[in-house]
């Protein structure tokens, strides 16, 4: 009975989802809504990039509260967040890039070392960065914001490789989408931390989004098949619902 109940407050108590399969289809899709919703702001609507990373800021701001307030896992709350951070991201990081005149290199060294430190205060402040120990605010805190400099990171990286390395969006999306096996393969056939494997592969999705994400929309001219950012985004969103629905996340559990 102890154990049952101890289970049941595990449920509860965490509001981040399992890490399954379906977590990791969503968070592509997201990724890549983060860079076509966020070009679409910034660009189709020229609102600029420093007012459109406002306007994503406030919405990530707001969602990011409510994800704390809650008092258990909801699964359309978790991913309206993630989408936010993935929103914002795209347009700080093409702010700093490109406004700011840092360039894809600068940008990306900068955000590596934000990303880093906020892991390593994270583990030195609570003991642990496992996705199962994400239940007090505080821990909810270090997460968002730890992910919010990954999804920021992910877009310069994505763009750097694309751009400046020369690859272009499909060629970037063959090195992440590598990188991305590589992790699982380490997964399954390795004894590396499961929690290091993790948030190597949660930052590698953002790459391989923002690519995508760019390939989608950007002229063919460039490589790109120049979509429409509305309805990519529209597309993006319709199969993140319906992943959502179809199959239906659980809160994350200590080993997952």
């Amino acid at each position: 009975m102890k154990a049952t109940t101890n289970t049941n407050e595990q449920d509860i108590l965490s509001k981040v989802p399992a890490v399954t399969l379906s977590f990791w289809i969503v968070k592509i899709l997201a990724t890549t809504l983060g860079e076509t919703g966020g070009d679409a702001l910034s660009m189709s609507m020229n609102f600029g990039y420093l007012v459109s990373t406002g306007i994503f800021a406030g919405i990530f701001l707001i969602a990011v509260l409510a994800q704390i307030a809650a008092k258990k896992f909801h699964p359309l709350l978790y991913w309206t967040t993630i989408i936010a951070t993935t929103t914002v991201g795209t347009t700080l990081a093409d702010f700093v890039d490109r406004s700011l005149g840092i360039g894809y290199a600068g940008g990306t060294a900068i955000l590596i070392c934000l990303l880093l430190a906020s892991l390593v205060l994270w583990y030195r402040t609570l003991g642990s960065i496992a996705v199962h120990t994400v239940k007090s605010p505080k821990a909810e805190m270090f997460y968002w914001v730890t992910i919010m400099f990954s999804q920021t990171l992910g877009t310069a990286l994505g763009d750097w490789t694309a751009d400046t390395a020369g690859l272009g969006y499909t060629g970037g999306a063959i090195v992440f989408g590598t990188m991305l096996v590589a992790v699982a393969v380490a997964y399954y056939q390795t004894n590396i931390s499961q929690t290091v494997l993790f948030w190597a592969a949660f930052i590698l999705t953002r790459p391989l989004g923002a690519v995508v994400g760019d390939f989608l929309d950007k002229p063919i001219a460039k490589g790109g098949l120049n979509l429409s950012r509305y309805t990519a985004s529209a597309i993006l969103l319709v199969l993140i619902l319906a992943c959502i629905f179809i199959f239906p996340q659980k809160p994350a559990k200590k080993g997952h």
